[in-house]
């Protein structure tokens, strides 16, 4: 993809970006911060869990503000909560002797699922009883055995890859309530998650659908979109509808992989905060540059970093809005600063059924 970045015409490179900025200014205007460290999460902040089960500060944090932002959006509930709301008169007094609020916590699906711990820790937090890991791989050191050793919790492996996935097929899921989660969801994974998602109504146009029915919810954590493919995009249509060709699509997910190249220190400004940083670059274009890739060579860190989020935004942009179409109410947002991951943007989403 280089190759065809740096055989473009300068003009034809700046109107590109140009369109870029254009179409990001449009339908990326409302992108919210959204740190989260729910109350439930408390054990973990704390360090107050098994020695054994590895913490590492970056991951907690993503891993807390994701459940944090599943618990504020209404797609899943804490302990607490689900005992005030199931079990109490409004008087603080329970209603019934019998009263048991797990019976109504949807078993969790978690995507690309790797060691498993942001299932750890769902379920350390939230009460969850029935696990579905989906995970291609083999993985060392997972979160099973601590998971198993759970009281009544059922923990079911799925070793496959997500676009041979058929939730239906799931005879111990089939019919029951779930919440679709992933955090290392690469690429096309997130596609193919959506897409699995809807259940039997899945086919690969973007025509209307409704999602599974016993879908209640779900929270994707985007990252990797340079792996994207053009192929298994959810919303083609969208971008095709925004002006944005096949072949534009492939040089914007090139451009991505800037948006993780700069340091995301503290010392650098927040690039997600896209549109100052490409000022400049137009600006360039009088200069007389001898090719694309001396105009690429000559950006700074930070507007190479400004572009790469802008182009990641735009596509999660596109999933938004066909999981709206869908029948979803969902959401797109920040869900850690840039310094702790600059993939640090949450798909979010619950079924317009819930109360």
């Amino acid at each position: 993809m280089k190759r065809t970045v740096y055989s473009m015409s300068v003009p034809d490179f700046y109107k590109l970006i140009e369109k870029i900025e254009s179409v990001h200014k449009s339908i990326c205007k409302d992108i919210q911060e959204s740190y989260k460290v729910p109350e439930a999460c408390g054990m973990w902040v704390k360090r107050e869990v098994d020695r054994k089960l590895p913490f590492q500060e970056k991951h907690v944090m993503q891993q807390v503000s994701i459940l944090g932002n599943m618990e504020d959006f209404g797609v899943i509930k804490s302990s607490i909560a689900k005992e005030r709301a199931d079990c109490d008169d409004g008087d603080g007094f329970p209603v019934r002797d019998d009263c048991d609020y797990s019976n109504g916590v949807p078993a969790v699906v978690e995507f690309g699922a790797g060691r498993g711990y942001l299932t750890q820790m769902l379920a350390d937090c939230y009460g969850i009883k029935r696990v579905f890991l989906v995970e291609r791989k083999s993985y060392k050191l997972k979160a099973d055995r601590s998971l198993r050793q759970k009281e009544s919790l059922i923990l079911q492996r799925l070793r496959i890859d997500i676009e041979d996935l058929n939730l239906n097929a799931v005879e111990s899921l089939r019919g029951g309530p779930f919440i679709s989660i992933g955090k290392h969801l690469c690429g096309p994974a997130t596609d193919l998650t959506l897409r699995c998602c809807l259940g039997e109504q899945s086919n690969q146009s973007n025509g209307g659908g409704c999602v599974n029915p016993n879908l209640r919810g779900l929270a994707i954590a985007t990252c990797c979109h340079h792996l994207c493919q053009w192929k298994h995009y959810i919303n083609k249509k969208y971008l095709l509808e925004l002006g944005i060709t096949k072949e534009e699509f492939h040089v914007i997910i090139w451009f991505t992989s800037w948006a993780v190249d700069a340091d995301h220190g503290t010392d650098l400004p927040d690039v997600t905060d896209c549109g100052f940083h490409l000022e400049s670059i137009g600006k360039k274009q009088s200069h007389g540059d001898n090719g694309v890739e001396d105009v690429v060579r000559n950006m700074k860190a930070v507007e190479r970093a400004a572009l790469g989020f802008m182009c990641k935004q735009i596509i999660d942009m596109g999933r938004l809005m066909w999981m709206k179409e869908h029948g979803l109410e969902a959401q797109f947002v920040k869900y850690v600063p840039s310094s702790v991951s600059p993939e640090n943007h949450l798909l979010i989403a619950r079924s317009t059924n819930l109360s």
